[in-house]
């Protein structure tokens, strides 16, 4: 996903310059070190599941005061730098879009992804 594209894209909607105060962006990447032990990892394989994905993201769409939500998720084996996750969420003010967009990322790590390291 080419991120610059994506908002500007976003920006073009119709009703955006209405709805919309603030806008965040996730993007995950591959850590070359592992969360649980900080031990060397040369890769990573990605399943994403994009039905689980969209579910999640028309959850988090259809809350009050966002505008949109939108999730790319990579697949296969990548490497420590590359990207994995792009999520964005649009909408009216800091309270409702900050919320939403930890809610989305929680929840899409959690239910829509699985992941498995390769170490040194």
């Amino acid at each position: 996903m080419d991120i610059n594209k994506a908002l500007a894209d976003l920006k073009k909607e119709p009703g955006f310059t209405e709805n919309v105060g603030m806008i965040l962006v996730h993007n995950g990447i591959v850590r070359g070190w592992s969360r649980a032990d900080r031990a060397e990892v040369t890769g990573i394989e990605i399943t994403p599941d994009y039905e689980k994905m969209e579910e999640i993201r028309q959850e988090i769409e259809a809350r009050e005061g966002i505008f949109r939500a939108v999730a790319h998720a990579n697949a296969g084996k990548m490497v420590p730098g590359d990207d994995v996750l792009f999520l964005i969420v649009a909408g009216d003010i800091r309270e409702n879009v900050k919320a939403a967009l930890a809610d989305f990322l929680d929840r899409v790590k959690a239910e829509a992804v699985t992941k498995k390291e390769i170490f040194a």
